[in-house]
């Protein structure tokens, strides 16, 4: 319901550890698939929106956005089945007529009559359709130009660091050299700029008494070589110093529970194109009506929501996403 969400919000102040502010405007609109310096000064809004508007957290973490959903949907009369793997969405003269899954070792088969594919784009199109039913050729997903991917730790410690703010950017390394390796170079980085976000600083239920609940975060390239736990332990062992050097004492000890994940695992449990994180960079060739179409071009009824369509990446606009469509399966579709 609208007002669980409501009563779910939590103001988050921001905070910033180091002073240049021209690297602070820069970082944000970093994701959006450019160069500062290539990117429209209109999307410098964002800064604005975050400054100004502030930060909105769910109280017990951005998964409870996600249970108010499936809630909702179930008094609705939705109905899931979890845990199933889509393997094919059956076409029949232009009409997608049934989705073929396995669930449990079993291979399953449900009718349809309209298909939302909330998948990766590229993946439903490449992987669930036969070719004369793709709307999109190889070519034209080798030429995307794509948003970074992520390298992720996620670290609970047997302590708390109250000094550390909800969300903190460290800009205690070369802005330039990042950015070149992510989108010129796409090389890993020699010494990445990173983001913590301490969320039991606002949410004292994202850990157990007396402990923190941290998560790491540092922006790369997409389709990179060489994800190894050798790498993701170099990286972390790295910006980990750095930040017990900031805070003015250490944590290493305490660590009780750290989980990365990176590119493969955006692959491999996402199915994301490129391993990519963000989606498609926000350039004027792929932006609003040049996105992947939300209806597609081959199949009556087959609609895509997500990161690689309208209106892009992020958590609001994959939402959004799935209004858009809605709209456009009730002008398409009508209740009789």
């Amino acid at each position: 319901r609208l007002d669980v969400f409501a009563n779910m919000k939590v103001h988050v102040s921001k905070y910033f550890q180091h002073p240049h502010l021209q690297q602070l405007m820069e970082f944000p609109v970093l994701f959006l698939g450019a160069l500062p310096e290539k990117t429209p000064a209109l999307y410098s809004l964002m800064n604005y929106a975050d400054m100004v508007g502030g930060t909105w957290f769910p109280q017990g973490g951005m998964y409870k956005i996600v249970e108010g959903m499936y809630t909702l949907a179930q008094e609705l009369g939705v109905q899931f089945q979890l845990g199933a793997n889509v393997t094919e969405i059956v076409v029949n003269n232009g009409v997608a007529s049934q989705v073929k899954y396995t669930q449990n070792g079993e291979s399953k088969t449900a009718e349809a009559k309209v298909v939302v594919a909330s998948a990766d784009y590229h993946h439903v199109e490449t992987k669930l359709l036969a070719p004369q039913y793709q709307s999109y050729t190889a070519k034209y997903w080798d030429t995307r130009t794509m948003a970074p991917s992520c390298l992720l730790y996620y670290v609970g410690i047997n302590k708390q660091i109250p000094q550390v703010p909800h969300h903190t950017l460290y800009f205690d390394a070369d802005f330039g050299l990042h950015g070149k390796e992510i989108y010129e170079t796409k090389t890993w980085p020699t010494n990445p700029l990173f983001y913590v976000s301490r969320t039991t600083a606002t949410d004292s239920t994202g850990a157990p008494e007396g402990f923190d609940n941290l998560f790491f975060l540092i922006p790369v390239a997409t389709g990179l070589q060489g994800d190894t736990e050798e790498v993701r332990d170099k990286y972390f062992s790295q910006i980990l110093q750095r930040f017990e050097q900031e805070i003015g004492e250490e944590i290493e000890q305490n660590i009780v529970y750290k989980k990365s994940f990176a590119q493969s695992d955006f692959i491999s449990d996402y199915n994301a194109f490129k391993g990519n994180a963000y989606g498609l960079a926000n350039t004027l060739l792929q932006t609003a009506i040049l996105k992947p179409a939300c209806k597609s071009k081959k199949v009556k009824n087959l609609f895509y929501t997500g990161q690689l369509t309208v209106p892009g990446p992020g958590v609001p606009p994959s939402l959004i996403s799935g209004e858009v469509v809605a709209g456009e399966i009730q002008k398409s579709f009508p209740v009789q």
